[in-house]
């Protein structure tokens, strides 16, 4: 697997580059910039990007902005200190496929990064505590209840996770997905929490 890595802590980028270089068959390059990382991919397209959020000259929401229009096929992951749900938000506009926290554990990292590669959608454990409930207007259809498993499925966790969190059966979460995915006509779990970051206040 070929990676990028977007950080203007160089110790930060070091030590990432060679925690990930211990995986068979990956390598890392890095940087210190959003707009060196858009250039590194015109060079050379990574399979996915681990980016910054703030970064001098370029930061990493831009970049990762500009980085999906020209290169949709890369997959970026913000990784950063911040667990703010308006910088989740612009993440996800901009096309992010994940969030993870710099305090997220090694194998923790390596083990969403392989998830990002199969097509899911990321966050880490912290970042799952600032999801909120929905309040915009085009969640009006959803019940309350709703509206609370779409909040938690948006913030990464499972349908088990959530039954816990709420105190339902999995099969009532099952439900509630299945009928939030049929009034937002939306296909699936990555859709419904890439609508929810989208659209949530």
């Amino acid at each position: 697997m070929k990676l990028l890595i977007a950080d203007n802590d160089g110790l930060i980028r070091d030590s990432l580059k060679l925690l990930l270089e211990l995986e068979e068959s990956w390598t890392a390059r890095t940087t210190a910039d959003g707009g060196e990382a858009f250039a590194m991919c015109a060079q050379e397209p990574p399979d996915i990007v681990l980016m910054d959020i703030r970064m001098p000259v370029c930061d990493g929401v831009t970049a990762t902005r500009n980085i999906k229009r020209a290169y949709p096929d890369v997959k970026i992951v913000m990784l950063t200190t911040f667990a703010d749900d308006g910088y989740i938000a612009s993440a996800i506009e901009a096309g992010a496929e994940g969030y993870l926290l710099k305090s997220t554990p090694a194998d923790g990292i390596i083990e969403r990064i392989r998830a990002v590669e199969k097509g899911a959608l990321v966050f880490d454990k912290g970042v799952r505590l600032s999801a909120k409930k929905t309040a915009a207007p085009v969640f009006d259809a959803l019940t309350e209840r709703e509206n609370e498993v779409l909040s938690l499925v948006a913030a990464g966790l499972s349908n088990g996770e959530i039954a816990g969190r709420l105190h339902l059966s999995q099969g009532t979460v099952r439900n509630a997905v299945s009928a939030i995915l049929e009034k937002l006509a939306l296909r699936d779990r990555t859709q419904l929490a890439v609508y929810y970051w989208k659209n949530s206040k």
